[in-house]
């Protein structure tokens, strides 16, 4: 079987499994085909309103223990009075000391000193260690990564402890007394915890009275969600990235050069994301390379991106994550800064098509309730907020989660698509799925994929997404493809200008659909592409062959290039196409003209009466433009329908009839124009039956007299 082949079907006769449900995919992205495309001004606002944010960017270029009055004498613990359970006695049974002995060890020395000397202290160190003072235990509560065993470390040697001893982390709760050794100083780090084995008020409690015995002291670090009965822990924050690198910088080169080396544009950018400490503990010494002349500014630079790869690869090399997990945050890198349910929900669904994959004969299963919204956030380094989201009924509120660094979402789509890929089959018919979704934020966000796969790997994206769309049936997939061809350009991906230009002169109408509507919504955001857009669109009219609707298309999308970026090149580009091209070009340049003319939102008046150029050399392309429309007999009723509407608006806002007092002249060349400019004005009704608008009668002083 060739590389590219289908794997065999099971029986004769029956496709094989993924053939079947991929088919399944594309059939429903190509069902019940749109009678009628998204109009070209609305599309663009739902790609601008919901693909990332960063696409764009780079187009334009992470308490006491009193409870209840009640005071303990343990740290993390504080009861009133007796727990019960349900009204019933239950028993649970732990190792005791007959059990098996864990393993322990003492920490070295030098590793103790060596942290002591670029420990930088925080509040909930100072909370903690007044604590462990008066109690001699204490419960660190924290995110992952967060420096945890450090500080548990640093609170010992605060003590002057000198001689401290690693618990296993496997150690029972119920076994913790018997762990305890004669050393005056014990950590027990990471202890494993669960809903059937939790961290009790009487553990500590029979803990305690060893410690007291041996003049012993022990610090539990957990992570936030551990379960505890009983007791309150400490929780853990960590001092800020800056003070952490700033420590290290003078435990590695001194006073004397750590502001200069803080003032470093890759040291500025590193401390602009959000680092986990260890990752500044590695910067920290790159920057000492640095310092000594052993390291580039350029070492320093890539720093900050070699980590979020390698965090990206602890991720799913780690087997210990479950593959809901890393459904999760697939699912989040799609939907970054988008509301949170979306990620959640459609990560599941990602989540069954991993399973269909990993073992096609068992039903995949879904757990209906599972981690919490602060844990499935805190794995993936990430925040949630409240953001406003813009919808068709205008903003809501809505939960919004994001990573912490920016550059997580494509890094881990990135390293998914090419270095996992045994996951292609199930991310691609997970995007199709997005892409066939009714919420526009989805569609949008499955287009936005694409674009980052495309990015990174154009063919295999062209062959498995970008093709299917843009040859459906249906427009709306199609408009999937112009969006993911759009903002591929955005990304750098390569060779997507001659994608575009050759699918203009394609024999298939679908993909000369796709490519024209691109085109509509690229150069707004690249006007570089302008002249290229308007040549590929007017090689295809001068071809022929068009049916009224595609005709259209092409007239709508053309209006669109002029609706942004750099207007004036536009027009001046049109002009040259009316004055040198084929009949067609010429009917296709002023219907798109007037059309820009008409619009409302970001159309020709409105940027017109912005312009500050309105010198007769200023003024003369779109004069001519207007003059052409004017005088062929094809549109000129179209064109004075779209003068009224200017006269209309000029007679609502002052800055609109200045700019039409200062084009009208340049209108009227001949007799003949005059007079037909004139009538207008003269004639003119007056809007919804109202009197004739005023400025109609003081624009007639601006036509020259005849």
């Amino acid at each position: 079987m060739s590389a590219g082949e289908a794997p065999a079907p099971e029986r004769p006769g029956e496709p094989a499994p993924s053939d079947t449900a991929a088919a399944q995919d594309l059939s429903a992205v190509e069902s019940e085909p749109e009678e009628r495309p998204q109009e070209a001004r609305a599309a663009r606002r739902e790609l601008y309103d919901h693909a990332p944010e960063f696409m764009f960017k780079a187009a334009a270029s992470f308490g006491g223990s009193l409870v209840g009055g009640s005071q303990h004498g343990v740290s993390g613990g504080r009861v009133d009075g007796d727990v019960f359970m349900g009204g019933k006695t239950e028993s649970h049974h732990y190792y005791g000391s007959a059990g098996p002995v864990h393993a322990s060890g003492e920490i070295p020395a030098e590793e103790v000193e060596s942290l002591a000397a670029v420990f930088e202290e925080s509040d909930a160190f100072a909370t903690a260690l007044e604590r462990l003072r008066g109690d001699r235990i204490v419960v660190l509560t924290g995110a992952h990564s967060t420096g945890r065993r450090a500080a548990a470390l640093m609170l010992l040697h605060r003590l002057g402890i000198t001689t401290v001893r690693a618990l296993d982390a496997e150690t029972p709760p119920a076994a913790l007394r018997e762990q305890l050794g004669n050393a005056s100083g014990h950590v027990l780090c990471d202890l494993a915890l669960s809903r059937g084995k939790p961290l009790k008020y009487n553990h500590l409690l029979a803990a305690q009275d060893e410690l007291r015995k041996r003049d012993g002291h022990l610090v539990i670090t957990l992570e936030s969600t551990a379960t505890l009965t009983g007791i309150t822990p400490v929780p853990w924050k960590p001092p800020s990235a800056a003070a952490v690198l700033r420590a290290h910088l003078r435990h590695h080169v001194g006073d004397g050069p750590v502001e200069r080396l803080l003032g470093l544009s890759p040291v500025r950018d590193f401390l602009a994301h959000a680092h986990q400490l260890r990752e500044v503990r590695g910067f920290a010494e790159e920057l000492a390379a640095y310092d000594s002349g052993s390291g580039s500014l350029a070492d320093l630079a890539a720093f900050s991106r070699a980590s979020v790869e390698e965090q990206v690869r602890q991720w799913f090399g780690n087997e210990q994550l479950s593959l809901r997990d890393k459904s999760f945050l697939v699912s989040l890198a799609v939907f970054d800064q988008a509301p949170y349910p979306l990620a959640a929900e459609l990560a599941d669904q990602l989540y069954v098509l991993l399973q269909e994959t990993e073992n096609p004969a068992r039903p995949p299963e879904i757990p209906v309730f599972g981690p919490a919204i602060t844990d499935r956030l805190q794995l993936a380094r990430a925040q949630g907020y409240e953001e406003y989201e813009s919808t068709e009924w205008g903003q809501v509120p809505q939960f919004v989660a994001r990573f912490q660094d920016d550059r997580i979402a494509r890094t881990l789509l990135d390293e998914v698509w090419t270095g996992h890929p045994s996951a292609r089959p199930a991310l691609i018919r997970w995007i199709q799925r997005l892409a066939h979704d009714g919420r526009p934020v989805v569609r949008t966000r499955a287009a936005a994929t694409a674009a980052m796969l495309t990015a990174a790997d154009l063919p295999s994206a062209m062959a498995l997404l970008i093709d299917g769309w843009a040859t459906a049936r249906g427009y709306a997939p199609r408009q999937i493809a112009a969006n993911t061809l759009t903002l591929s350009h955005l990304l750098g991906a390569p060779a997507v200008p001659r994608i575009l230009s050759q699918w203009c002169l394609d024999d298939h109408p679908a993909r000369r659909w796709t490519a024209v509507r691109a085109y509509a919504l690229l150069v707004p955001l690249r006007p570089e592409q302008t002249e290229q857009a308007l040549e590929a669109i007017a090689a295809r009219t001068r071809l022929g062959e068009s049916d009224a609707r595609e005709r259209n298309h092409f007239i709508q999308s053309t209006a669109l290039l002029l609706s942004a970026g750099d207007r004036r090149a536009t027009l001046t580009e049109l002009v040259r196409l009316l004055e040198q091209d084929t009949a067609s070009v010429r009917a296709l340049v002023l219907s798109a003209f007037l059309t820009a003319c008409h619009a409302e939102e970001d159309g020709l008046l409105a940027w017109f009466t912005e312009d500050d150029d309105r010198t007769p050399a200023g003024i003369g392309t779109p004069a001519a433009l207007w003059r052409a429309a004017l005088a062929d007999p094809t549109h000129t009723k179209a064109a004075l329908t779209a003068l009224r509407t200017w006269v209309y608006e000029a007679d609502r806002h002052p800055s609109a009839e200045e700019a039409l007092t200062a084009l009208l002249p340049a209108l009227a060349v001949s007799a003949q124009d005059t007079a037909r400019l004139s009538h207008l004005l003269r004639t003119l009704p007056g809007e919804h039956g109202g009197p004739p608008p005023a400025a109609a009668a003081r624009l007639l002083s601006a036509l020259p007299s005849r």
